[in-house]
């Protein structure tokens, strides 16, 4: 059992010590004069000291009262704040899932239907962001390849998916300049044109660099013919059917992976694994 006093008399003490004044806190707590002041007392006789001392007509926290006050408003303030946080979570149904808009684009939202074929009740909520301002969303999963940018803590706790499988495409029209070529790359993620000239043997697009925001527009420069652009598997597939793009030196698993992470300090939805799961195992299929 905790050795504090009833929530009420602590309730009653913050209001009378902002206020200033008994009869402005039972005015705020919705009591009488009567019940509030009974319930100050029975907090000095918990705590074995005053809390006040009279000035005029009001009352002023003495020293006992200015430390108890300091501490009783700290934790008030942060219960108000969670307690705001857990009401908002409760209206708001549903997973609520960041992410690239590349990756929602073409990739997610084009599987989700077989989410939904198995789990009808549950409702995903995207933010489709840039890879820089994916961490800014609120989530309560960040689905990310690239986690290098993240803090140490958050590496740690990230929830592997599967390998990311990456390899230069070009027009079928842009083979025979593509190893002097323009290099595509994304603004934010330089890692994996990097980590491809580790890996491969081959030297691609060691001309001039252009770069853009999201990884769908540097697929859409390779389709107009504007150089060699350095993707994941998965999103290109379509194209790579259809023979609009080509990846004459194949695809590659970098070292970072697709990653899932929750948000820290706050209580997550319980569908949250059901849906890490399934986009682990979609993930995985997919690679073939």
């Amino acid at each position: 059992m905790r050795a504090l006093p009833p929530l009420s008399s602590l309730r009653a003490f913050e209001s009378t010590a902002r206020n200033q004044s008994v009869t402005r806190a039972a005015e705020e707590l919705c009591r009488t004069h009567g019940a509030v002041s009974r319930q100050l007392k029975l907090l000095q006789a918990h705590v074995g000291a005053p809390l006040f001392s009279k000035e005029g007509t009001g009352l002023k926290l003495n020293q006992n009262g200015q430390a108890l006050y300091a501490l009783v408003s700290s934790v008030f303030e942060q219960l108000e704040h969670g307690y705001a946080r857990v009401r908002e979570q409760a209206r708001q149904s549903g997973l609520h899932v960041a992410c690239s808009a590349t990756f929602a684009m073409r990739w997610l939202v084009p599987n989700l239907a077989d989410f939904y074929r198995s789990w009808p009740d549950i409702r995903i909520r995207l933010s489709m962001t840039s890879a820089r301002e994916i961490r800014t969303e609120g989530a309560d999963l960040v689905i990310a390849w690239d986690l290098t940018s993240y803090p140490e803590s958050d590496r740690e706790r990230a929830i592997r998916l599967a390998p990311a499988a990456f390899g230069p495409v070009c027009a079928p029209a842009y083979r025979r300049a593509a190893k002097a070529g323009t290099r595509i790359g994304h603004d934010f993620n330089s890692t994996a044109w990097l980590q491809w000239d580790k890996q491969s043997k081959e030297r691609i697009a060691t001309g001039e660099e252009i770069t853009f925001p999201h990884t769908h527009l540097c697929i859409e420069a390779a389709l107009s013919g504007l150089g060699v652009a350095l993707v994941e598997k998965r999103f290109v597939r379509k194209e790579l059917e259809d023979r609009q793009l080509i990846a004459p030196w194949g695809f590659v698993e970098l070292p970072f992976g697709f990653m899932a992470l929750p948000a820290a300090g706050r209580m997550l939805p319980e569908d949250m694994s059901t849906f890490i799961d399934w986009i682990r195992a979609r993930l995985v299929a997919d690679s073939v």
